[in-house]
C-alpha cells in the first residue's frame, strides 16, 4: 500500500499543491537546521536574538515557514552557510518546480535511471548539449531506457520536450547527485524526502513488516515472480527483491499495480533503480475494477491492502470470477483482496497479506473464512504487536495463504501471537522488537509448512484443525485460540514461582533497614546545588531524548522515564534516522551515572549499573555524570530523592510538575563521608528492588493459580 519512510513526519520544506514560478520555495525550522548543520533549538535562538532574521511567509504560528532565498542569504551573511549542499539544492529545485514535486521527481528519477543504465551515453549527452539541446533530445532517450526497463505501458508519462524545458537545472543537478551518491541512493533520498513531506497522503508500510512478509513468502531464484496489487511506493516488492538478492538471486519479475498514477510512476523508478537485476512491471489502475495482470500466475503475492474501504466495486463486481470462495460483503473489502491474491497465484504459490484484526472475526465474513479453511487455502494467521504499521494502536494480522492444487493439504491452521516475544517481560516498549517478531513468526511458519503441524507453545503458537473452527463465528483471532502463557508450566512452574517468592520474601526481611539512633536535630550542612557543581566541573549534565537509530545497524535500547520510575530495564527504542540525513548520536549511559526524571516522577533518582550502561537516555530524563574524585554517585542520588529537596526544585505552574534539576541541593561533605551515606543509600536501593521483585512474583503466582484452576491445569487439592 505504501513504502517505508522516516518516522520523523515533520514537513521541513513545504509547498502549496499548485506551484507557480513567482511563489518562493518555503522552508521550516527543520529545513533551516539541516541547511546550517545545527539543531532546531539553534534556529529558535536565532529567531529570538537576531532582529534581522527573516519573517515567516507561511505555515502556522507553531510551525512557521520562511522564504528559502531569504534564509539562504541570511545564513551566508552570518557566516553560517558557505554553500547549499548538493542534496538540498536538488531537493529545493524539485519542490520548487512549476509542475509540482511529483512531476519533477518523475523527471529526476528517469534521468537517474538513464545515468544508472547507460552512464557513458548520459555523460556524452550532458557534455555535448546546452540546456535547450539537452531537454530537446532527452525525451526520446528517456523513452527508450524506460521502455527497456519497465516494458510497454509503463506509468512514467509526461516526459515531453515541453515538460522538460523548465527542468534543465534540475536535470544537471540530478546528474551531479548521481555521480556523488550513486543513482539508486540519490533516488532513495529524493523519494524518501517526498514521502516525509507528505505524511497524510501516503499510508506507509514500515521495513519490519515488509521484510517479514517477504521472508514468509520465500520467493527465490531468477525465474520467480512477485506481485503486489496495491503496491503504493513499493515497500513489499523492494523487500522481496532485497531478501532474494541476499541469497544471490533476484526474482525474475516484480509486478505492481497502484491506483495513483503519480505514485505508480515513482514506484516503478524506485524498483528499477533499487532491484536492477529484476524486470519491473508496474501499472497504474484500480486493481479490483481494472486488473492489469489478468493472466498472471505469480509465485508469490504480497499485499498491504487499503483497510475498511466501502467503495471497492461491490456493486459492479458481483459476478467476477475471482470470488471463488464467496462474494465479499460491502464491508469486507479485505476479503476481496484476499481472493484477488489467490486468483493471481500459481498452484502452490504463497500469498501474504497485512490485515486488520477485525477481518478475522467479523460475522459478515464468516462464510468466506470458512471456505478458505475447508479448502486449505488459509494456512496461518499471525498476530503482530501493536505499532507494527499504521494504524499504530491496532495489533494487525498477517494472513498466509497457499493456492490449493489438485491434492490440497489437510485443512489445518497455524495461529501465532508475536506480541509477547516482541515485548518480553517489561511492558510498554516504544517499538516492537522486530528480531523477536521475525524469529517467532518465521520459525513457526517454516515448521508448520514442513510438517503440517507444530508443537504447541502456550501464548505463542498452535496448530488447529479447521473442523474445530467451523462454528457460527469462524473466529480466527490467534489470541482466542492460544492457552495463556501464565499456566504454561502447570503446577511445576507455579511451584518454582512460589519458591522464588519465598526466597525473595526472606531476603526482603533481611534487607529491611533499621533507622539509626535519632540525631539531636536536623543537620546544618553547608549546601550546594547541582547547577553549581556542574559549573565547577564536579559533574556533567545531559538532557535525554535526542538520537536516532543508524540505518542497517544495531541500535541501543532506550531507558525511558517509565523504566526509571518503575525500576525496570531499558524498554524503549530509538526512532529511525530520516531518509534525508545521517543518524543523530544519542546520549549513552555509563555505569555510575545518575538519572533523574524531570516530568511527574516525584522524588526519584537512579544510579546506572553495568546492566544499564550503554542504553540511550530517553525523553524527560536528565543525566548527571559525577566526577568520581569529587562526588559519590550513590550519595548524589540519595540526596536528590529527598522530598523537601524535590519540592524546592519543582514547578507547580501546571498540572504536570516539572523538576529543575539544577536547583536540587546536596550537602558539601568530604568524599569519605559521602561514601558512608552512599553505602546506606545503596542498601535502601537493594531493599526497594527486592520489594518490587516480591510484588511481581506475587502477582505472577496469583494469576498463574487463577489460570491453572480455571483451565484445569491445577486442581483445588
Amino acid at each position: 500500500m505504501a513504502d517505508n519512510a522516516s518516522p520523523d513526519n515533520a514537513t521541513d520544506i513545504r509547498t502549496a499543491p499548485t506551484r507557480t514560478q513567482d511563489r518562493p520555495t518555503e522552508v521550516t525550522a527543520a529545513g533551516i537546521a539541516r541547511l546550517a548543520g545545527v539543531g532546531r533549538a539553534a534556529v529558535s535562538n536565532w529567531r529570538r536574538r537576531h532582529a534581522d532574521f527573516p519573517k515567516p511567509v507561511g505555515g502556522t504560528e507553531t510551525s512557521p515557514a520562511f522564504a528559502l532565498r531569504d534564509i539562504e542569504q541570511w545564513l551566508r551573511d552570518q557566516g553560517k552557510l558557505a554553500e547549499v549542499p548538493l542534496r538540498e539544492r536538488v531537493w529545493q529545485q524539485l519542490v520548487g518546480h512549476p509542475a509540482g514535486a511529483a512531476a519533477a521527481l518523475r523527471q529526476a528519477g528517469a534521468v537517474l535511471l538513464l545515468a544508472h543504465d547507460r552512464p557513458a551515453a548520459w555523460q556524452q549527452l550532458r557534455a555535448a548539449a546546452d540546456d535547450a539541446e539537452l531537454t530537446g533530445v532527452l525525451p526520446a532517450v528517456l523513452d527508450a531506457v524506460l521502455a527497456a526497463r519497465l516494458g510497454p505501458g509503463h506509468p512514467v508519462r509526461g516526459l515531453t520536450r515541453e515538460a522538460l524545458a523548465p527542468s534543465a537545472a534540475l536535470v544537471r543537478a540530478t546528474g551531479d547527485l548521481a555521480a556523488a551518491d550513486g543513482a539508486a541512493a540519490a533516488y532513495d533520498f529524493l523519494l524518501g524526502r517526498h514521502l516525509d513531506a507528505n505524511p497524510r497522503q501516503y499510508t506507509l508500510t514500515p521495513p519490519g513488516p515488509a521484510a517479514l512478509m517477504a521472508e514468509l513468502a520465500a520467493v527465490a531464484g531468477p525465474s520467480g515472480t512477485v506481485l503486489d496489487p496495491a503496491c503504493g511506493a513499493g515497500a513489499l516488492l523492494a523487500a522481496a527483491g532485497e531478501s532474494t538478492a541476499g541469497e544471490g538471486d533476484a526474482p525474475g519479475t516484480l509486478y505492481g499495480q497502484e491506483a495513483d498514477a503519480d505514485l505508480a510512476a515513482l514506484t516503478a523508478l524506485r524498483l528499477a533503480l533499487g532491484v536492477p537485476d529484476a524486470q519491473v512491471r508496474v501499472r497504474a489502475a484500480d486493481t479490483l475494477r481494472a486488473d492489469a495482470f489478468p493472466d498472471l500466475s505469480a509465485d508469490a503475492v504480497l499485499v498491504h491492502p487499503p483497510f475498511n474501504e466501502r467503495n471497492w466495486g461491490h456493486d459492479e463486481l458481483a459476478y467476477d470470477p475471482r470470488w471463488e470462495y464467496g462474494f465479499p460483503a460491502r464491508t469486507e473489502s479485505e476479503l476481496a483482496w484476499v481472493q484477488h491474491a489467490l486468483a493471481r497465484l500459481r498452484e502452490g504459490g504463497t500469498a501474504v497479506l497485512l490485515m486488520p484484526p477485525a477481518a478475522a472475526s467479523r460475522r459478515s465474513g464468516r462464510r468466506i473464512r470458512a471456505d478458505l479453511l475447508r479448502r486449505g487455502a488459509l494456512r496461518a494467521v499471525i498476530a503482530l504487536p501493536a505499532g507494527a504499521a499504521p494504524p499504530n494502536g491496532v495489533p494487525l494480522h498477517l494472513w498466509v495463504l497457499r493456492k490449493p492444487g489438485t491434492t490440497p493439504p489437510a485443512p489445518q491452521l497455524l495461529v501465532v501471537d508475536t506480541a509477547g516475544p516482541a515485548t518480553g517481560a517489561p511492558a510498554g516498549r516504544d517499538k516492537p522488537d522486530w528480531q523477536s517478531v521475525r524469529t517467532t513468526a518465521v520459525e513457526a511458519w517454516r515448521a508448520f509448512d514442513r510438517d503440517g503441524g507444530i508443537e504447541e507453545q502456550p501464548g505463542v503458537r498452535r496448530s488447529l484443525a479447521a473442523i474445530d473452527l467451523l462454528d457460527d463465528d469462524v473466529d480466527l483471532a490467534p489470541a482466542r485460540h492460544l492457552p495463556p502463557p501464565a499456566a504454561a508450566g502447570g503446577p511445576a512452574e507455579l511451584a518454582r514461582v512460589r519458591e522464588r517468592l519465598t526466597a525473595t520474601l526472606a531476603r526482603t526481611t533481611a534487607l529491611t533497614p533499621r533507622p539509626d539512633a535519632a540525631a539531636a536535630g536536623p543537620a546544618r550542612w553547608p549546601l550546594t546545588t547541582v547547577g553549581e557543581l556542574a559549573r565547577a566541573g564536579a559533574l556533567v549534565l545531559r538532557a535525554g531524548g535526542a538520537g536516532t537509530a543508524p540505518a542497517g545497524g544495531a541500535a541501543p535500547a532506550v531507558l525511558t522515564d517509565h523504566d526509571v520510575i518503575g525500576g525496570g530495564a531499558p524498554t524503549g527504542a530509538l526512532p529511525e534516522a530520516p531518509a534525508s540525513g545521517p543518524a543523530e548520536e544519542p546520549v549513552l549511559l555509563q555505569a555510575g551515572d545518575v538519572v533523574v526524571p524531570v516530568l511527574g516522577g516525584g522524588a526519584v533518582a537512579r544510579v546506572a549499573d553495568d546492566s544499564t550502561a550503554g542504553a540511550a537516555l530517553g525523553r524527560n530524563l536528565t543525566l548527571l555524570r559525577p566526577d568520581p574524585a569529587a562526588l559519590d554517585p550513590w550519595f548524589l542520588a540519595g540526596f536528590l530523592r529527598g522530598t523537601a529537596n524535590n519540592r524546592r526544585a519543582s514547578s507547580y505552574a501546571s498540572t504536570a510538575t516539572r523538576l529543575d534539576v539544577r536547583r536540587l541541593q546536596l550537602p558539601r561533605l568530604p568524599l569519605a563521608d559521602q561514601r558512608r551515606y552512599g553505602q546506606r543509600f545503596r542498601d535502601l536501593a537493594a531493599f526497594e528492588e527486592a520489594l518490587r521483585l516480591t510484588a511481581r512474583l506475587g502477582e505472577q503466582l496469583v494469576q498463574g493459580l487463577h489460570d491453572g484452576l480455571t483451565d484445569g491445569a491445577v486442581t483445588p487439592d
